[in-house]
């Protein structure tokens, strides 16, 4: 959804610790507006927080920690092949990962980065690229 379609702003909620980290980490970044983002359809009960980069929402962080993260589709279906994160069941676009634990901050930060890099101009080619490499390294360490 863009920007400019969402509801009245409010400042992000507190999240779950690692979720909360990667919140803060997200809307470190710049040009990303961080803000809360309301339950589908009622702009009265939070539900987690979403990040803008302009108009384009690179992803959010739901309050049960599931990061919901927007990507190119040939992107998202690599993630997934790979085991990386699960698909959005309504988008093919988006994937989901939860973030429950420490271990888990680094790669929720790395999927919303490949959104924002997206946004930022970066090829689908160059995203792929990584998207493997993480893969190979995941597997590599199994």
């Amino acid at each position: 959804m863009k920007l400019s379609e969402k509801g009245h702003f409010a400042p992000p909620p507190k999240l779950e610790a690692a979720a909360q980290q990667v919140s803060d980490t997200v809307a470190s970044w710049d040009g990303v507006e961080a803000r809360c983002h309301w339950l589908l359809g009622d702009e009265t009960v939070v539900d987690g927080a979403d990040f803008y980069f302009g108009e384009e929402e690179p992803g959010h962080l739901h309050l049960d920690s599931e990061a919901h993260v927007m990507l190119p589709v040939t992107v998202a279906n690599a993630i997934v092949e790979a085991g990386l994160a699960e698909r959005l069941v309504w988008d093919r676009s988006t994937v989901v990962f939860v973030v429950e634990r420490p271990s888990d901050v680094e790669h929720a930060s790395w999927l919303f980065g490949l959104s924002y890099r997206r946004r930022e101009g970066a090829p689908t080619s160059e995203l792929l690229s990584d998207v493997r490499d993480r893969a190979g390294a995941r597997s590599r360490r199994s």
